[in-house]
């Protein structure tokens, strides 16, 4: 099944040079807007496929850092190429996209996934619970600026330096997560491990990996910024919302090879493994992407703030609630993977009429 899913992303590398065809032969924004959608799917998987294979072989204490460093690596380069545009909707979407995405779509795939071939499946509850809170204080912090907002007319200037302040306490705190799961109580999370023993060994070299890692890394940043400069006419044209496309298209073709791999794990009965990449995703693109966001923006003066709408922080907050619930008796079955994925579903479209 690992080879099926391999040998398809591989086959969408061929949108990569139709995506460079349509940009400098057709000036069509939506042929370049969907080709170059498709494109980040294999690039994605590359990447992913080689931090893997980077990871395997480095001391499991530096596993973490590793997947935290470019497991949201084409997010990121998106979200700086899209703010440096001034699109600060399109950015605070894919956020919000990113987070209840990996949350619902994820996790919820991969529990129906699972549980249609396993009658229940069982992981451990108290490292899903550490993450689950972590994903509470992130949303809490999240929250916060925009509660301010409402309730407090704030100028520009105080948005960005509470937005500031907001994105220190939560990398502070993602970095004390990490010392925790890898260091003070790494018992409780035996993750990698886990990793490690179901994709066997690693199969290329480090150096390898890594040259794999930087031509995809490169390929990202020139489809990404095919992508930012064709979101405008692309929404226009077909009645969408910038909102919209960060938080339904740009989220969910940036973690399609995520979920392929967690929707495998949970059909090997690896339920736990699958959760946790949704949910440290999820972790690592509140605690880790935002505060860097957060910091170009105040350095290269885009504007970009942590005051999202009320809706946004209402749909992570149920997320949030939703898999903190669902995962306190450390079991499920499919019936909860269809209660995310309804969820995720009642979720995106009201976002289309946002």
């Amino acid at each position: 099944m690992v080879l099926k899913f391999n040998n398809l992303f591989l086959l969408l590398l061929v949108f990569i040079p139709i995506s460079w065809f349509c940009q400098f032969f057709t000036g069509n924004s939506v042929l370049i807007f969907a080709s170059v959608l498709m494109a980040l799917i294999p690039l994605a998987y590359l990447i992913g496929h080689s931090t893997k294979e980077i990871a395997l072989q480095t001391n499991s204490r530096f596993t973490g850092l590793i997947n935290a460093t470019f497991g949201n690596l084409i997010e990121l380069i998106i979200a700086v190429l899209a703010l440096s545009n001034g699109l600060i909707a399109l950015v605070q979407a894919s956020i919000v996209g990113s987070i209840i995405g990996n949350i619902l779509l994820l996790i919820g795939l991969s529990v129906f996934f699972g549980g249609t071939r396993h009658k229940e499946q069982k992981f451990d509850s108290k490292s899903v619970g550490v993450s689950a809170t972590m994903l509470i204080i992130a949303i809490a912090g999240l929250a916060i600026p925009t509660a301010l907002s409402f309730t407090k007319a704030t100028s520009l200037a105080s948005n960005q330096t509470i937005s500031l302040v907001v994105g220190a306490v939560l990398a502070v705190t993602y970095i004390a997560g990490l010392v925790f799961s890898f260091f003070t109580h790494k018992d409780f999370f035996d993750i990698s491990d886990n990793i490690k023993a179901a994709k066997e060994k690693p199969t290329m070299s480090r150096k390898h990996a890594l040259l794999v890692l930087f031509a995809a890394t490169i390929m990202v940043a020139i489809e990404s910024e095919f992508l930012v400069h064709s979101v405008q006419t692309v929404a226009t044209t077909m009645g969408l919302t910038e909102t919209f496309i960060g938080i339904v298209l740009i989220s969910i073709v940036t973690n399609v090879a995520e979920n392929a791999s967690s929707i495998y794990f949970a059909l090997q009965n690896k339920i736990d493994i699958a959760i946790e990449i949704g949910l440290n995703s999820a972790i690592q693109i509140a605690l880790f992407v935002v505060p860097i966001l957060v910091i170009i923006s105040q350095i290269m003066n885009f504007g970009f703030t942590l005051v999202f709408s009320v809706f946004e922080i209402i749909a992570m907050f149920l997320a949030v609630m939703l898999i903190n619930y669902l995962s306190s008796d450390g079991k499920c079955n499919w019936l909860e993977g269809i209660q995310l994925l309804a969820v995720y579903l009642i979720i995106i479209t009201a976002f289309y009429f946002v």
